[in-house]
């Protein structure tokens, strides 16, 4: 691809193992890194490393943010960091205007306060070319939670998905190909027509009440409370729920725990079992997302600085 990325100063603020994988690839597209929470990771001095937020903005044309985002409280996930991150309104009204805030999940209290700030708030887990390929270790890791939390095989299992999305439609085709008997469960008639295409069992969520008896392992994918009491009074107490929706995910599990249904919320598989694939993801997808975004004046700066070494 090149050095796309020649003479742009990227943050990247805390994160998981993937983003010790994305900042390498970052690199060899010829971006500056300035990293903030990563000082417990193996990337020593590869990298400059801030002490603080207000280092950062003087120096970052765009402020990369992880997949997870920040919990309601503005916590940002840092698996490497020695102290706390926040993403709070003070962090918020230090962004300089035409610096991007990439994130991958923005929840509504960020999107409100970014929009009243005019701050370019970039959320990319849902964009088409993320949401697919990620769906690739996320349905790979919760066939593996499924494999490690029953005593059956996955193959010829009752299986059933909740939702036809990116990643359930990915998990529709790795369960049907080890073997598996596969119910798929959506509203839609266009994506119950696929399950069919697919040759699985289809049902709407209305007959869910009625077939979810015969359920061994559930995939939900669905970001609602689809898996509330009166359904999972109709479960086996031997099934498992693999929940894979963001959190808090979609399945009452104070109730399934009471039940003795095992119920495991699964967010960040990407990052969790195949974290160098995830990073690639992203390093491929960022060079574009960035360059869009950034303003004019850096924009101009980018290209009369590639123009001068042709």
């Amino acid at each position: 691809m090149g050095a796309v990325l020649e003479g742009i100063s990227l943050a990247v603020i805390g994160g998981d193992d993937r983003e010790i994988y994305l900042i390498p690839e970052l690199q060899r597209l010829g971006a500056e890194i300035i990293g903030l929470g990563l000082e417990k990771s193996t990337l020593g001095n590869s990298i400059e490393h801030a002490t603080s937020f207000k280092e950062l903005m003087a120096k970052a044309d765009a402020l990369l943010f992880p997949m997870f985002g920040a919990d309601e409280r503005g916590l940002v996930k840092a698996k490497y960091s020695n102290t706390p991150i926040f993403l709070d309104k003070e962090v918020l009204e230090s962004i300089p205007p035409g610096v991007s805030l990439v994130i991958g999940f923005a929840r509504p209290a960020l999107k409100k306060a970014a929009q009243n700030l005019n701050i370019k708030l970039l959320e990319i887990a849902n964009r088409d070319e993320v949401a697919i390929l990620n769906s690739i270790p996320s349905a790979e890791g919760a066939i593996q939670m499924a494999m490690e939390a029953t005593n059956i095989t996955i193959h010829s299992s009752e299986s059933f998905v909740l939702g036809l999305g990116k990643c359930g439609t990915t998990l529709v085709h790795m369960l049907k190909g080890i073997g598996a008997r596969v119910t798929a469960v959506a509203r839609k008639p266009a994506d119950l027509a696929r399950a069919v295409e697919m040759s699985v069992n289809a049902i709407d969520f209305e007959q869910l009440e009625e077939k979810i008896g015969s359920a061994e392992i559930i995939f939900n994918t669905v970001p609602s409370l689809i898996l509330q009491r009166d359904l999972l009074e109709k479960m086996s107490r031997e099934a498992v729920i693999i929940d894979l929706a963001s959190i808090p995910g979609g399945t009452d599990f104070e109730y399934a725990q009471m039940l003795g249904i095992k119920a495991q919320l699964a967010p960040g598989l990407p990052g969790i079992v195949a974290p160098k694939t995830a990073a690639k993801i992203l390093a491929e997808i960022y060079p574009a997302i960035i360059l869009e975004h950034l303003d004019l004046a850096a924009k101009a700066a980018w290209k009369g600085g590639c123009s001068s070494g042709i």
